[in-house]
């Protein structure tokens, strides 16, 4: 791996300059940390190849190198968000929107860690199961909703802070998909409640995991930490933290809070504010400082660290659909709902504006020189030719 300091601002410059430092005081890595790790540094340069373009109007020439398309890169996301999010248009209901976070008491963030595909599934397993209890409750909505949640695994200064984003329309199909029940208040459900019981699932999900020799690293007394039963008994006596947000003004907010927290990666590169040749200095937001914006500073191996604290497992699925925006029903059930909430319309005015909106996306290549967007490639780069130099003409 290159040892050149970028002097650019990116997370790549900090892996170039210090993954071998990193590696030097944390030791071997599981396989796909050192996958990530090669994609962000090889990501957008000359060993991936690419491709070269010629404007059509100042004949001006550009070479654009391939993406790694890593879920983790920061420099990957905006075509991928783009796609999902464009996906997602087509499902919207003319309905309020409610936003939901779920998150875990710090105790147990030391086992998220350790038992990172199991635990995030638990914290999946019991916002889907709270939402949905509560749904079909007769003195709530009494039916099924429909929700997407997306696991977010960071705090703003990178440290490790599990928590579950929900996006959750406000009502609920009822009666054999037969009438539209929508939410009567200005709240999905008492927050008091969804926290009660919430917290009731996560940590019976927790003691099974336990029972059945599923968790590992179990913290003990010899660590400085009570046993974990006794955890577990403090943990049902804690107030845990459950926020609902008002309802989005309308539907384009959705999309733009879902353009802007489905594929958010721990930290973005324009939060790196500079890098030396042993720090590095990023912008976070102090919540428990009225909000206020400041600058963390850390060693360029303590941000690998805390970096690395934040790539899933592979293959693990961390945006997910539920009930009637299940994979396997919404095709069904969203004609169904539209129609019982307005029968003449089959997709309103504000989607066909939405989708108008979105597809005029703002990562259309662009001629440096005289701005013109009409570009055509007349070359393809060969990913060797960093080592052969080789250029295949098109």
């Amino acid at each position: 791996m290159n040892t050149t300091l970028s002097q650019e601002f990116e997370v790549a410059g900090i892996f170039r300059s210090s993954f071998g430092a990193y590696l030097a005081r944390f030791g071997t890595q599981p396989k796909h940390h050192y996958d990530v790790a090669n994609a962000i540094v090889r990501c957008r340069t000359e060993e991936l190849g690419g491709h070269i373009y010629r404007c059509d109007d100042c004949r001006h020439e550009l070479t654009l190198y391939n993406s790694c398309r890593n879920r983790h890169c920061p420099k990957c996301q905006a075509m991928a968000r783009a796609a999902w999010v464009q996906q997602r248009i087509d499902e919207l209901l003319p309905v309020p929107y409610f936003h939901v976070v779920f998150t875990v008491p710090q105790q147990l963030n030391y086992y998220a860690l350790r038992n990172k595909r199991l635990f995030y599934d638990i914290m999946f397993k019991s916002v889907s199961q709270t939402l949905s209890e509560l749904a079909h409750d007769p003195r709530r909505l009494g039916g099924q909703i429909g929700f997407i949640c997306v696991l977010h695994t960071w705090g703003r200064n990178l440290m490790d802070h599990p928590h579950i984003h929900c996006i959750v329309p406000a009502g609920a199909l009822c009666d054999g998909d037969t009438r539209w029940q929508s939410c009567s208040k200005d709240f999905l459900f008492p927050v008091a409640v969804m926290r009660k019981l919430y917290r009731g699932k996560m940590l019976a999900f927790f003691k099974e995991a336990i029972k059945q020799g599923k968790l590992s690293c179990l913290r003990t007394v010899s660590e400085g930490m009570p046993p974990v039963e006794v955890m577990i008994k403090q943990l049902y006596k804690q107030d845990w933290v459950v926020y609902v947000k008002k309802p989005f003004a309308s539907p384009i907010e959705v999309i733009k809070y879902l353009g802007r927290y489905t594929h958010r990666v721990a930290i973005s590169n324009h939060r790196i504010k500079d890098i030396s040749q042993n720090s590095v200095s990023f912008s976070y937001k102090d919540y428990a400082d009225n909000n206020r914006m400041k600058i963390m500073e850390l060693s360029h191996v303590e941000f690998i660290r805390r970096f690395m604290l934040h790539i899933l497992p592979e293959g693990f699925m961390r945006i997910r659909h539920y009930g009637f925006l299940g994979n396997s029903t919404k095709n069904k059930k969203l004609p169904i709902i539209r129609k019982l909430i307005s029968p003449d319309t089959q997709k309103s005015g504000f989607m066909q504006a939405l989708d108008f909106d979105f597809v005029a996306e703002k990562h259309v290549k662009k001629c440096p020189q005289c701005g013109s967007t009409i570009l055509q490639c007349i070359a393809k780069l060969d990913p060797e030719f960093v080592y052969s130099a080789k250029v295949v003409s098109l």
